[in-house]
């Protein structure tokens, strides 16, 4: 089998999934402003890692978790309850942003901090098993995805790789910009926390008409 269809069709995925300001790019890009490029790498190499697997796990249980609509509630009331808890840390920590004694702190991170700071947040960010599920499954529908262990992990090596390639995009638009005087960088707390704020209202909106 040609290995070059589930690679692209997984960086094409994933692609699409990240390519959208969100909790993770973001993150890398505030990372990439205050504590430096090297750094936010390591971020997004971590958080690249889990969505390997994360991928990997969604393609895997595919069928399971689509026709088991308890899963997905489940899935749902433990991303609410994270994505909440999110959101009030991004929030604090914008509040936190004010005090010029943090700038010192934070620079005394190391990169492996960083490291495993990107795999805690891709991990806390469960979205990507139903998307990848929703693609897969859809794939699959068309002939152009077929559930084997060689396309499986090819297509979950081209939707890290995709993932890693638009951290870095982020990290290294953010990092051009003058950090000091710029609106995004001095409020970035507040829209990560916008944004896990609107999730959160969203996935409560679904579970209440569940019930």
């Amino acid at each position: 089998m040609n290995v070059t269809l589930p690679i692209l069709l997984g960086f094409s995925a994933a692609a699409v999934g990240t390519a959208l300001p969100g909790l993770l790019n973001l993150t890398a890009a505030k990372v990439g402003m205050r504590d430096g490029k090297n750094r936010a790498v390591w971020f997004a190499f971590g958080a690249s890692l889990v969505v390997f697997f994360q991928t990997l796990v969604a393609i895997l249980f595919a069928r399971f978790i689509d026709n088991r609509a308890d899963i997905k509630v489940l899935l749902q009331e433990i991303g609410f309850v994270l994505f909440f808890l999110l959101t009030l840390y991004f929030f604090w920590s914008g509040k936190k942003m004010k005090n010029p004694k943090k700038k010192e702190e934070i620079k005394m991170r190391s990169k492996s901090s960083r490291f495993f700071m990107g795999i805690l947040l891709s991990s806390l960010n469960l979205f990507p098993i139903p998307y990848y599920v929703f693609i897969s499954v859809t794939l699959a529908s068309y002939h152009y995805f077929y559930f084997d262990n060689y396309f499986i992990y090819a297509f979950s090596t081209g939707a890290a790789v995709a993932a890693f390639l638009i951290f870095l995009a982020y990290i290294s638009f953010f990092k051009k910009r003058d950090h000091d005087n710029s609106f995004i960088a001095k409020n970035i707390n507040y829209i990560i926390g916008t944004i896990t704020g609107i999730v959160t209202l969203i996935t409560l909106f679904k579970i209440v008409m569940k019930d």
